[in-house]
Formats: C-alpha cells, structure tokens, sequence
C-alpha cells in the first residue's frame, strides 16, 4: 500500500494509504524519490490561508481535497518510471504531483530529468519555471538596473536568471542579511533593504510583504516597473500610490505561473527549458534543508512556523 501526504486540517498533516490503480494504456506508474515542499504556498496551504476566492485558482493539477482540508497538495515530484511506454520505463522524470510514495498519471504529465540534472535537484523545476515565466514578463533589457526583493525559493531564482543578462546590474534584497550567503553562490549581488541601490529600471517582488512591496516602488527610477509575484493569500496589503506614484510614471504588474507570458511558447517548452537551466550545480543552494518523508507530518508545522530556515526542503523516500 503506498502513502500521501494530506493536510487534513489548518495547521495538521499526516500520511494516508493510497491504492494505485493499475497503469492503462497512456498512463505510466512513477516511483517517488524525492519531492520539494514549496514553502511559500504550502505552508500557506498548511495554514489554512488560501481564501475562499481563490480556491479554484489555488489548485494543483493533480490535488484531491478541498481547501482549506483535508487536501492533498503539493507540484514538485521527481520519481521513476516502474511502468509504462518502453521508451520511458527506467527514466528520471518530473511531475506536478504531491507528496506521494508513488502515482499513476497520463504520460503527458511527466517530463524526462536531463541527464545532467540530479533528481534531487530537478525538484527545483516547478520554481525555475515560475522564474522563466517571471523573467518573460519583466522584459529586461540590456544594460538595465535591476532588484529582486526577496530572497526566498522563487526570487533566487528570478535573480540567477536575470544575472546572466549582459550589461546588467543585479541586486538580491532581503531583510535577512544571512541570504547573501545564497545569493554568493548564486552568483548575485546582495544588499539588505537600506542599504540597496536606488534607480532601478525593473524591481522584481517576491517577499510577499507590504514593506516589500513599498520599498520596490522607492528603488524605482522614473517610468521603472516593478513586477509582483508575492501571493499574500488572503491578506490584504496597503500600496503607496501616492506621492510621486504618478509624476515618476510608475508600474506595476502581476505575474503568476498560471498562464505562459510568451504567446510563442506552451507549458511543456517551458517546463523543459527549466529542466535545462538545472544543470548549473549553482541552483543546489536553493535547496537548505531535507526530512524523510515519513516524517513529513512533523516538519511541515515547523516549517510553517518559521522554526526551519528552509528555502526548499527536499522530501526524501525510501527505496522499494
């Protein structure tokens, strides 16, 4: 009998039997070695925060559940292929899938590991593809003056992608001064929120915060735009328009994973140019932390209450 993990109420998880059943034709059986806990949805998930209004947006592709519980959750899956098409049976592959000891789903919704990506690393994939979407919506341009404000999972990876720009000048802000350890390895600038450099063409947001938000609008240079990927769940958050909001002619828009911000690429290209972006051994420095998955139930709540210093936490599973 395999296992998932569930959270059957705000604030408590725990591990469900699961019946598989049997691989038909289109379909494979993965084998899970090991998956991501993206901290900050699913600790939102975790803590019942996803409002009501949001609750079909907030849906991964293959949870079962309701919001806020019991659900099953969670989108960075890397496991085996033990049955399925010969030409993947044995292969390394991806999945959106939560956290589960192994899973049936269409062949369609696995993507082959690179070879030169570890599986421990391509549970990143869900989070680089959130940063190449981000990337294609922020439009850089050579020679830009760019921020990132937050220095979690999502906005490290925004900031190595944009690094790679020429001419460019990036900075990884946090208000936490032991991320520039992170960002040092990742090969990116670091400043805390006073001290960063101001003039920016383009500030990326994703500290999820009020403050965060306010202080992308200050580093801002006349006509800059910031691009805003915090998810605040159901808090409300407060956006200085005032000031010289209008006179500096300033920007802000959204950008969310959900829909591909190229009208020339689809959601497969996409996952696939992320598997080979993993291939820089720098991307290993987002993942600070691992846990058994039979000990999942007990780490998600410290996780969730800030006890972890995770950036991602590596889910690790036992060998059949």
């Amino acid at each position: 009998m395999e296992q998932a993990f569930w959270v059957q109420s705000p604030g408590e998880g725990a591990l469900r039997p699961v019946a598989l059943p049997t691989p038909g034709e289109g379909e494979v059986l993965v084998r899970t070695l090991c998956s991501g806990v993206s901290r900050g949805t699913e600790t939102l998930v975790f803590r019942g925060g996803v409002p009501a209004s949001q609750h079909d947006v907030m849906r991964a592709p293959f949870q079962e559940g309701e919001f806020p519980g019991p659900v099953k959750y969670g989108y960075l899956n890397v496991g085996v292929v033990e049955e399925g098409p010969a030409a993947l049976k044995g292969k390394t592959v991806f999945c959106l899938y939560p956290h589960q000891t192994a899973y049936v789903v269409p062949v369609s919704a696995v993507t082959v590991v690179p070879d030169a990506v570890p599986p421990g690393r391509a549970i990143l994939a869900g989070t680089v593809e959130t940063a190449v979407n981000a990337v294609w919506d922020a439009k850089p341009k050579l020679g830009d003056r760019i921020a990132v404000i937050g220095a979690g999972m999502v906005g490290c990876s925004v900031a190595k992608l944009l690094q790679g720009f020429p001419a460019t000048r990036v900075q990884l802000i946090d208000v936490d001064p032991a991320r520039a350890e992170i960002a040092e390895a990742l090969g990116v600038d670091f400043s805390t929120p006073e001290a960063a450099e101001a003039g920016c063409d383009l500030v990326v947001h994703a500290s999820a915060s009020e403050a965060g938000l306010g202080r992308a609008l200050e580093l801002l240079a006349p006509e800059g735009v910031v691009v805003e990927m915090s998810w605040y769940g159901d808090r409300r958050v407060s956006v200085p328009l005032g000031e010289n909001f209008h006179s500096r002619r300033l920007t802000i828009r959204s950008s969310q994973v959900g829909t591909v911000a190229r009208p020339d690429r689809d959601y497969a290209q996409r996952l696939g140019l992320a598997l080979e972006l993993l291939a820089d051994p720098a991307f290993e420095a987002l993942v600070s932390d691992e846990c058994m998955f039979e000990d999942l139930p007990t780490v998600l709540p410290r996780l969730a209450a800030n006890e972890l210093s995770a950036l991602c936490l590596r889910v690790v599973y036992q060998p059949q």
